[in-house]
């Protein structure tokens, strides 16, 4: 375990990321730039697939971020049947849910009802399947729909805020079932769907496109939230592909599928990189 990973386990996690929110939306012109040029050059930040390619023409780092990508720099599958990558980054882990538990690293591991808050929201997913997907500071950070589903709730899950980086998720047990975390769950033709966004140290700025930011406020207690029917009496849908969330820095989401729905593409493995809009998995059989 790194020097790193371990001082986490002392350091005052949501007072850090409450200061590191505060230098992200500040727009002082010469910090937000430090900021933008410093992330840009450590990291290799591609801007000329930006909507804005200009990194002096964002108003905060945030914005910088959380930036929108060029029309047609990332396309769905062609294939019908294929459920999509949900962001840019690169495998953690993906693989079958066994015994209702979901592989993090070499010795670690943690159960689905952990990670989703509740037992019975898991039963769905027992031996179904997951993937991890690790967004690094260089990439686009906003989360897209696999599959169109209708929204039928989200579960906070408040916790600690460690960072989500291969040593910490070496190291760290149950890694994403101890971080703040917001599982998006979605009905949709085969079956129910699961989103989890995870937060991480510095990294605990969570937003979707239906209520805007989850994440902070900051909880003591699990908040579930009915979006059965939404505030104009109409069901919340999200079609393949669409923008549903972002993270404010980067992190981790977790999708997961139940039995029998899908596979995962093939060559899918740990430390995969992957962007948006390719091959997650394929269904079982075309759905009506």
């Amino acid at each position: 375990m790194s020097l790193v990973t371990a001082l986490t386990y002392v350091l005052p996690h949501r007072l850090l990321s409450t200061l590191a929110r505060r230098l992200a939306y500040s727009d002082n012109p010469r910090l937000k730039q430090w900021l933008i040029d410093t992330v840009t050059r450590k990291f290799g930040v591609n801007l000329s697939e930006a909507a804005q390619p200009d990194p002096r023409a964002y108003p905060t780092f945030n914005a910088f971020f959380t930036r929108a990508l060029k029309p047609g720099v990332r396309t769905p599958d062609p294939d019908p049947r294929a459920l999509l990558m949900p962001a840019d980054g690169r495998i953690s882990q993906c693989g079958r849910i066994e015994d209702g538990r979901i592989f993090q690293a070499k010795g670690q591991s943690f159960t689905a009802a952990e990670l989703l808050g509740d037992e019975a929201a898991a039963e769905p997913f027992a031996n179904g399947l997951f993937a991890t997907v690790y967004l690094s500071p260089k990439d686009y950070h906003r989360v897209h729909m696999p599959w169109t589903g209708t929204l039928r709730e989200t579960v906070h899950v408040p916790g600690r805020l460690f960072s989500v980086g291969p040593d910490a998720v070496r190291n760290v047990p149950r890694l994403f079932a101890r971080n703040e975390r917001l599982a998006c769950h979605f009905d949709t033709d085969f079956g129910p769907m699961a989103v989890v966004m995870v937060g991480a140290l510095l990294v605990s700025g969570i937003e979707t496109v239906w209520s805007g930011e989850e994440v902070p406020e900051y909880g003591d207690t699990i908040t579930v939230k009915d979006y059965r029917t939404g505030d104009d009496g109409e069901p919340i849908t999200l079609e393949r592909f669409g923008e549903m969330a972002r993270f404010n820095y980067g992190s981790t989401v977790i999708v997961l599928l139940p039995h029998g729905a899908a596979e995962l593409a093939e060559g899918l493995s740990a430390e995969s990189p992957v962007r948006l809009g390719q091959v997650l998995a394929r269904l079982a059989q075309a759905t009506p």
